[in-house]
């Protein structure tokens, strides 16, 4: 029996990576899914902001991770901006420039929030409807509108908006932050169709149970036993495995999916 012939492993330091030098912008990014969204692109060669709202310790904290494993820092900056701010969306663009003389070739909004007492619809405050409606759409709507503006063209551009498989699901205790959600997943399919002819892809990725302080807020050990129960996979997702999934499509293997929302949930929905 011949012996097959197998191709050497590259080990060449110098080999190009897939997203060398594109910055890429991950809205939401301090924690969470979007801080594991950020380490990952910035492993694949991206120059990246990590964009956060409050505190900038935890900003801080991912972008020191970043650069320390950078061959040639800096790879990652920190940039202040509420998203549901029109003139902070811009401004997070123009940084983006700024920071590493270039233009933005990916923007990944991962910002959002829920209410963590998953009240049924009867029991929503309006100020509670809007606070959810302001970051998770407005905010997307506004990320998105610089982005389809701003971002390369010609090849390599990309648009990735967070969303949720609860948009799938449909569970009680999430109308708001489902129905806000539902609105992105309409939108980037539309703005797919109207970026034809500039090389830019718009998806979305709907998470299902991840594993991050978002998730754990407000529910019981046993809910979320449950929950885990409810995936065939018998475990909860862990943020890199959307920030895997993400790493694809913003690369130029991931050109060919354009105006889709993939659901990254373990067969939960």
């Amino acid at each position: 029996m011949a012996t097959p012939i197998t191709e050497p492993v590259s080990c060449d330091p110098t080999r190009t990576k897939p997203l060398q030098d594109r910055v890429a912008i991950v809205t939401g990014s301090s924690r969470g899914i979007g801080r594991e969204i950020a380490i990952h692109l910035a492993s694949l060669g991206a120059r990246v902001v990590v964009n956060y709202t409050s505190s900038s310790s935890q900003a801080d904290s991912v972008v020191a991770q970043i650069n320390s494993a950078a061959d040639s820092p800096p790879r990652a900056v920190a940039v202040k901006a509420d998203v549901s701010n029109p003139d902070d969306v811009k401004s997070l663009f123009d940084a983006a420039e700024r920071a590493f003389d270039s233009e933005v070739h990916i923007l990944v909004n991962s910002a959002g929030i829920l209410d963590g007492t998953y009240p049924t619809v009867a029991n929503t405050d309006v100020e509670t409807f809007d606070k959810i409606f302001a970051v998770n759409t407005r905010g997307a709507f506004l990320c998105c509108r610089e982005a389809t503006n701003r971002v390369k063209r010609g090849g390599g551009g990309r648009i990735v908006l967070l969303t949720t498989s609860l948009v799938g699901a449909l569970r009680p205790g999430y109308a708001t932050y489902t129905a806000s959600k539902a609105a992105v997943e309409t939108m980037a399919k539309i703005v797919a169709k109207e970026l034809k002819g500039t090389g830019i892809t718009a998806n979305c990725v709907a998470p299902g149970p991840i594993a991050t302080e978002m998730f754990f807020e407000g529910k019981s050990e046993e809910l979320v036993q449950k929950l885990k129960n409810d995936i065939p996979l018998g475990r909860l997702g862990e943020p890199n495995d959307v920030a895997n999934l993400v790493g694809f499509l913003v690369s130029d293997g991931g050109e060919w999916v354009n105006g889709q929302v993939i659901r990254v949930n373990g067969g939960f929905v």
